[in-house]
């Protein structure tokens, strides 16, 4: 009798352990595809990059026992072990925990304003990472053919052109069955460089030393200046780690620690070990120590290897592109967006037209304009930096308003992560000129473009709440109105207001439909709603005039179709083909007098003006929709 409990528990534990195997796999091809291809670039960029070291035992040992200790307090103990707590109902990233500070900021105004500025500029630098990213990790593999063979070098650029087109010209098209061959690719991609690492340790051996601290202290303390100079490409080896934190809902904390642990954080220190170890047997090396760690035969299969891992990176940077716009959008910083989901199962998995062009535009001219991975790694580390440094500010501000116990320790390990970020993202200001001012001029933009937006919505709101008529009380005046058949929906953005579309049709028109629906759609600081929860349906009038509430998470993309459904289920049903969505469109007016932000009115204006449909965000049937107007004048 004891023993059925037993037998029985052990399916269950196989299937969790399988189900936590997959997940680990999973987490391998979308977490760390970008920081599982910086041994590509990062430590030749310390040696024969613009700002290239003497080349010696002390400087390599120095640099190598940086890249260890940072990967260790950035990845490790930062993201790894601490960040990965602070999740929004299981999601991550700037903006979720942005939501998530939000929640806890209602009652001080002035934490909120500061929070909000960090998330949203943390979250616009991400966007010139997510550029430079597939271009910096293409070239860097392709260039690999220029150590195989000299004569096709000026194939390089053309090839890596060719290749990204193809990485964004696929967006619309992916699937699960594509996204899983990710993380076995990867796996034998960390497999087969840690491999090489190995190999190369074990003709010099002496290269374990690096590990010791005291190397990065002693390089430190004598040659300060080429120390801090070398942080900026140190700092290459950390690009990828934010990943951690962002992709978090996709695999959950356990899986993400077990991959880094088991298998991405020994293979990428073995391969680095294996390239100091090899520039210190051939100086030659250290034009391309990572492609030459790879025996001459294996050189062009490695080549292929590496291309495909960092059309992974690639992929997986360009979908957190997605995401975070999607997220922006959700959150009020961006117009709707209409979002395709590429695959059936993964909500995660989407599509975003507008955007994959756009960045592909500016891939192809960084690419062009830049030439080689060199060239691209100044402008690499400054975005990356800036965002990880604003990032542990935001989760400072949350732990300290948390409270708890752990509160001192937790912000002491926090301040020593923020010393060092800034420490790097200073060492990255040096590379401004060579080409890190492009980030920066990209997360200037964006962050203008996301606050313009953000600030001019806040104004039409305020006027729309200015001129409100209390919803309360007022379907009693509905009496005596001519009614028509069929029925009315009525987006309105206040649930406790009439909605501004009703009263211009009354004004205009004279009339009302028999069944009226006040829709209100909003936006809960939750990544996900589930449908038992989604709508909230109350009768204003028996049989004529109904109000529905529905919440989304601010990771979800609105589907009115599928609300019909939900309030089908619920006993009110409506007809499609006898139902009319009335929507209202406010803009701003122009300036009849210049000042010194009208510039910003016009970008507001320009913005809503090019920004999609409400019919296509909210996936209404287009021939049931009726638009009504109006204009503020400031």
């Amino acid at each position: 009798m004891e023993s059925a409990p037993e037998s029985a528990a052990v399916p269950v534990t196989q299937s969790h352990d399988r189900r936590l195997a997959t997940l680990s796999l999973g987490a391998l091809g979308v977490v760390f595809g970008d920081i599982g291809t910086s041994p590509l670039y990062a430590f030749k960029e310390a040696f024969g990059g613009e700002h290239a070291l003497p080349l010696s035992q002390a400087n390599v040992f120095g640099v190598l026992s940086m890249i260890f200790w940072a990967v260790m307090l950035i990845v490790s103990v930062k993201y790894v072990l601490f960040v990965l707590r602070f999740d929004n109902k299981g999601e991550g990233g700037v903006l979720a925990l942005l939501a998530l500070a939000s929640q806890l900021f209602r009652k001080n105004r002035r934490l909120s304003a500061i929070a909000t500025v960090i998330a949203i500029f943390a979250a616009a630098l991400f966007y010139g990472d997510a550029v430079i990213t597939p271009a910096i990790s293409v070239l860097s593999a392709v260039e690999g053919i220029s150590v195989a063979t000299p004569a096709l070098e000026r194939w390089v650029v053309p090839a890596t052109i060719v290749i990204l087109i193809g990485v964004f010209a696929l967006q619309p098209y992916r699937t699960g069955r594509i996204g899983k061959l990710f993380g076995p690719v990867t796996m034998i991609w960390f497999l087969i460089i840690g491999t090489l690492g190995v190999l190369s340790i074990a003709q010099t051996p002496a290269i374990l030393q690096a590990l010791n601290p005291a190397y990065a202290w002693a390089f430190a303390m004598q040659s300060p200046g080429l120390a801090f100079i070398a942080l900026g490409s140190v700092f290459l080896a950390l690009t990828g780690g934010e990943a951690l934190y962002a992709d978090m809902g996709h695999f959950g904390r356990l899986p993400i620690r077990i991959a880094w642990f088991g298998l991405v954080l020994p293979a990428l220190m073995l391969n680095y070990l294996g390239q100091g170890a090899l520039v210190l047997r051939d100086a030659a090396a250290v034009k391309n120590p990572f492609y030459l760690l790879a025996p001459p035969a294996l050189l062009i299969p490695l080549v292929v290897l590496a291309t495909i891992a960092t059309v992974i990176a690639s992929q997986a940077t360009i979908s957190g592109a997605f995401s975070v716009t999607q997220q922006a959008s959700r959150l009020g910083y961006l117009p709707r967006l209409p979002v395709t989901h590429t695959s059936a199962t993964e909500r995660g998995q989407i599509y975003i037209g507008q955007l994959n062009w756009l960045m592909l535009i500016v891939v192809v001219m960084l690419v062009l304009g830049f030439g080689s991975s060199t060239h691209l790694a100044a402008a690499y580390g400054i975005a990356v930096s800036a965002t990880m440094a604003l990032e542990t500010a935001l989760v400072a501000l949350v732990v300290v308003v948390m409270g708890k116990r752990t509160r001192l320790p937790m912000l002491g390990v926090l301040l020593v992560v923020f010393a060092a970020e800034v420490l790097f993202l200073a060492s990255n200001t040096t590379k401004i000129a060579a080409g890190g001012w492009f980030p920066l001029l990209c997360g200037l933009a964006i962050f203008t473009l996301l606050t313009t937006w953000k600030r001019g919505s806040e104004v039409l709101t305020a006027d729309a709440a200015a001129k409100h008529v209390p919803l309360k009380g007022f379907c009693e005046h509905l009496s005596s109105i001519t009614r028509v058949p069929g029925t009315a929906v009525f987006f309105a953005a206040n649930r406790e207001v009439v909605p501004t579309t009703l009263l211009h049709n009354l004004k205009h028109n004279k009339v009302l439909h028999e069944r009226v629906v006040f829709l209100t759609v909003t936006t809960e600081d939750v990544p996900k709603v589930a449908d038992d929860e989604r709508i909230e349906i109350e009768i204003l009038m028996p049989q004529s005039v109904y109000q529905v509430i529905v919440r989304y998470g601010f990771m979800e993309n609105p589907d009115a179709m599928h609300v019909l459904k939900l309030m089908s289920a619920r006993g009110l049903r409506l007809d499609v083909n006898e139902t009319t969505f009335f929507l209202g469109k406010s803009t701003i007016a122009r300036a009849e007098r210049h000042g010194l932000f009208t510039w910003r009115r016009e970008l507001f204006r320009r913005i809503q003006r090019n920004a999609p449909s409400a019919t296509e965000y909210f996936r209404l049937p287009p021939d049931r929709v009726v638009e009504l107007g109006t204009q503020l004048r400031l």
